[in-house]
């Protein structure tokens, strides 16, 4: 395990597409290992690849309450958001120092690999949703301060 440098903000590679996974293999599980520790070492909860300079669809979220655990989202597709949002206070660890006051859905459904190669759709409210919009969009190259108007 190894903790990575985190791109910060106007870095270019922040704004570049990340590509699929096409073959879960050890340096799969290495990266995602190394974005838990680089993650939690930055006081992050949530990480996505593009964001240590891995251009892969990979993302990493904490445990954010009790009854959910860390969750791995290889390839995330979301399925479904409602038109009901949320304003919330978003802050990223590529852009330290800032936060902003975000609007989101509040609900979401996905579909994503697990680290076990294993397709799961997952349904995500409130935190957990939010989290997972913010993680997705560095998988296309949008940052939080690209909602800023």
């Amino acid at each position: 395990m190894s903790i990575h440098k985190i791109l910060k903000f106007p870095d270019y590679r922040l704004r570049l597409k990340s590509k699929p996974i096409k073959k879960i293999n050890k340096k799969t599980i290495k990266i995602i290992y190394d974005m838990f520790d680089t993650m939690y070492a930055n006081n992050g909860i949530g990480l996505a690849a593009p964001q240590i300079n891995i251009l892969k669809k990979i993302i990493v979220i904490s445990s954010l309450t009790s009854n959910q655990s860390e969750l791995i989202l290889i390839n995330p597709v979301i399925l479904k958001k409602n038109q009901e949002y949320i304003n919330t206070q978003e802050g990223c660890l590529s852009i330290p120092n800032k936060t902003a006051i975000i609007n989101r859905s509040s609900y979401i459904k996905i579909q994503a690999f697990n680290h076990l190669g294993k397709l799961f759709t997952l349904e995500a409210r409130s935190l957990l949703s939010i989290c997972i919009q913010h993680e997705m969009d560095h998988l296309i190259g949008k940052l939080f301060i690209d909602y800023i108007h």
